[in-house]
């Protein structure tokens, strides 16, 4: 996988310049209307293709063709549906490192986290090509004289999904393999600023032999967002991106009748006790802070050092995010590559600006930086801030960038109170050595997912991923059981038959009499 000479990844880079078009009804259909909006390559800040902008028309020919392929999809046998899955997984497994190279060209990342990124999506996919076990019922003999009992979970129909840009082949396989395992027919609505691998798994998709229209694939922007959200066709929505987005989506598709799960922001906080192992603590902290450029919503963003732990575990930060190698990012030793976009580089220089004004000290600042060879990529270095108060925006709010808070508290109890003042509930850690702490941190804390001496607690696929409070708009989780609920409806059947009929009118509710 290594080029010795130069360090260099042995995986070709995705040199695709065409346009990023629209998949729909098992073929790559260009969009009905002229807007097209460009996809950087964010190591160089080149524009690399361009994607085109869907119309509300091409949005209605794929959820035509959904629909169309929705009966005979929803009849297929459970079994057949894990078989052709089976297959996808195989392609996916075998192509692993051309579609990670693809995402570390239009992300940013590096090529080993978008593995890790592709390997991540499919243990989902695994996951789905369970769901004979999956969509098993319930079934009750005898619930009353003659008559037996029994409960269905059938496809909802044509589903969509739409996913933000840090995560553009794991986050849509929290979705479409699920739905497309339960019977339904699936829309992805992939972000525009790195559309490419959405049309790689389509591809594959087919290969595997799913039938045309069963996966769809439309480009856009709030246009297309919007017209999924108002079809009346489209039965439900997954979303994942910022909290105002998920409101908002959650809000509308829940006024169109549609079943909705919105996942939003997050400010995710590692809780470092005085007895934690300090050097596995900084190895921890300093990957789950810096890795991705900070892009995840997993990220921590928050050290909360209580006690005296701070005056341990600073000067070990501060070591660490000066020598952080932030490189393209198809050098194999690269611990971090640039942001996704220029826009983005700014937004979150701004946020530095804004807690140095705040009061907070900057103990390293990755404002300016520059990669040689690379210096029009969008680069941000690690940063570093101490004495974070929570009444900043640079503690409040979601950076989405490499950048780290410290928030000195005295015990564990101030540690969990501010943990659960925060408005996202989206991850948490803590770190210590004593079974008890954890125990009660675990109990205590208002957050959805946890980890103990685990400082990203992504849940594995059979779990379930979700937060709490304004992280998530909805009543259930992505994959997992949560997700065979969310992507199926519950039928319950009572059945007698006519030898056990009564005759006569019958005015009371069925007992167990």
């Amino acid at each position: 996988m290594k080029d010795a000479a130069s360090g260099l990844s042995a995986q070709p880079a995705y040199t695709d310049s065409g346009d990023v078009v629209n998949y729909i009804d098992g073929r790559q259909v260009p969009s009905t209307g002229a807007r097209r909006q460009a996809v950087y390559n964010p190591s160089t800040g080149q524009v690399a293709r361009h994607v085109a902008l869907s119309t509300i028309e091409d949005v209605n020919a794929a959820v035509a063709a959904a629909k169309a392929a929705a009966p005979a999809w929803a009849d297929t046998p459970p079994l057949r549906r894990a078989r052709i899955l089976n297959r996808f997984l195989a392609l996916m497994n075998q192509h692993t490192d051309e579609l990670a190279a693809m995402i570390t060209a239009e992300h940013g990342k590096v090529f080993t986290d978008a593995q890790g990124e592709v390997a991540r999506g499919i243990d989902i996919i695994e996951f789905a090509c369970g769901i004979p076990q999956l969509l098993k019922g319930d079934f009750t003999e005898q619930v009353s004289n003659g008559i037996d009992n029994w409960t269905m979970r059938q496809p909802l129909g044509v589903v969509a999904g739409i996913t933000p840009f840090n995560f553009p082949c794991m986050v849509p396989c929290w979705m479409f393999p699920v739905a497309i395992a339960a019977g339904n027919t699936f829309i992805l609505k992939p972000s525009e600023r790195d559309p490419s691998a959405s049309l790689f798994m389509a591809r594959l998709l087919k290969e595997a032999g799913l039938p045309d229209g069963v996966f769809n694939v439309v480009q856009g922007d709030k246009a297309v967002v919007d017209a999924l959200l108002e079809h009346q066709d489209v039965a439900a929505l997954s979303f994942v991106g910022s909290t105002p987005i998920a409101q908002y989506i959650y809000e509308r598709g829940a006024h169109f009748g549609k079943r909705v799960q919105a996942l939003g922001g997050a400010k995710n906080h590692m809780v470092i006790m005085p007895d934690a192992n300090i050097e596995r603590t900084v190895d921890a902290l300093v990957g789950a802070a810096y890795g991705s450029a900070g892009e995840r919503c997993m990220a921590i963003s928050v050290a909360v050092l209580v006690g005296d732990v701070g005056r341990k575990i600073i000067p070990a930060l501060i070591e660490r995010a000066r020598t952080l190698k932030v490189k393209d990012g198809m050098h194999l030793d690269a611990e971090m590559g640039p942001v996704v976009t220029k826009d983005a580089l700014q937004r979150i220089e701004n946020y530095i600006a804004i807690g140095v004004e705040e009061g907070a000290e900057l103990l390293v600042d990755g404002r300016n930086f520059t990669v040689p060879g690379h210096e029009n990529g969008f680069y941000v270095g690690g940063t570093l801030f101490d004495k974070v108060t929570p009444d900043m925006r640079i503690y409040k709010e979601e950076i989405f960038g490499p950048v780290l808070a410290c928030v000195h508290v005295d015990d564990l109890g101030a540690a969990v109170d501010l943990v659960n003042r925060h408005e996202f509930g989206n991850g948490v850690s803590c770190f210590t050595s004593d079974g008890h702490t954890a125990r009660e941190f675990a109990r205590r804390i208002q957050v959805g997912m946890v980890g103990i001496n685990v400082p990203i607690p992504v849940p594995m696929a059979w779990h379930g991923f979700g937060g709490w409070k304004r992280s998530l708009f909805g009543d259930m989780h992505s994959y997992g059981e949560e997700g065979v609920r969310f992507y199926t409806k519950q039928k319950s059947v009572m059945q007698r038959w006519p030898e056990n009929i009564s005759k006569g009118n019958e005015f009371i509710m069925p007992t167990m009499s």
